[in-house]
């Protein structure tokens, strides 16, 4: 199946109008990036920053009236900009593995590794694989900090001790510290969400029952 998809380029005060005029129009999907490599870092809790500048994707039916698309669209500032407002026709495909597919393993240190799902390491007894795919708003490795803190950690002898991530995300430090044989992990994070996602990744790889997640409130 064919799909069409029209993109524009907007501010940041201007994301929300696009979105509800794609939204109008009955986009079936309705996607934002980076439009000029200024990446969020650290968002608070319950915040959903965005760029100063985002692209905005709407996805509709190969059929779609073109014009009328158009004539909505330029009630959205900015995109009266000449080529502005751009179409492409998109085959069907599983968008999720799509998506994933820009990502790699990456290697921390010597030995620790993350590893997106369906994805091969070079063999190696010592490797330590971390399973995590990409999940919104939480943290992938990518982030400096975080990866400073498992190069860090993948030389360090944890076996038997307690380790405490505070500020835990996705829980990949918790996770990592855990898979290298630390006997108890506590991970605490200021976002309920930020605590489903460790829970969830570390029974994805194997150590939820060395992991405890706590609220900050929760945690003395």
């Amino acid at each position: 199946m064919i799909w069409t998809e029209v993109s524009l380029s907007v501010t940041r005060e201007n994301t929300a109008v696009a979105e509800l005029a794609l939204e109008q129009l009955g986009a079936l999907a309705v996607t934002l990036e980076d439009d000029a490599d200024h990446p969020v870092l650290e968002p608070g809790p319950g915040e959903i920053p965005l760029w100063p500048s985002v692209h905005v994707r709407g996805l509709f039916d190969a059929g779609i009236d073109r014009a009328g698309v158009i004539s909505v669209l330029q009630s959205v500032p900015g995109a009266e900009r000449p080529g502005n407002i751009r179409w492409r026709e998109v085959g069907d495909q599983d968008w999720e593995r799509a998506w994933m597919a820009r990502f790699q393993p990456m290697r921390f240190g010597h030995h620790l590794w993350i590893v997106p799902t369906g994805m091969d390491i070079p063999s190696d007894p010592e490797n330590i694989e971390i399973s995590l795919d990409p999940g919104l708003a939480f943290g992938t490795g990518t982030h400096p900090t975080t990866a400073l803190c498992l190069e860090w950690l993948d030389g360090q002898d944890v076996a038997g001790k307690q380790v405490v991530d505070y500020g835990c995300g996705s829980g990949i430090l918790g996770i990592a510290a855990a898979l290298k044989g630390a006997g108890e992990v506590i991970c605490v994070d200021n976002d309920p969400q930020a605590l489903e996602a460790t829970t969830a990744n570390a029974e994805r790889n194997g150590v939820a029952s060395v992991i405890d997640c706590w609220l900050p409130a929760d945690y003395a």
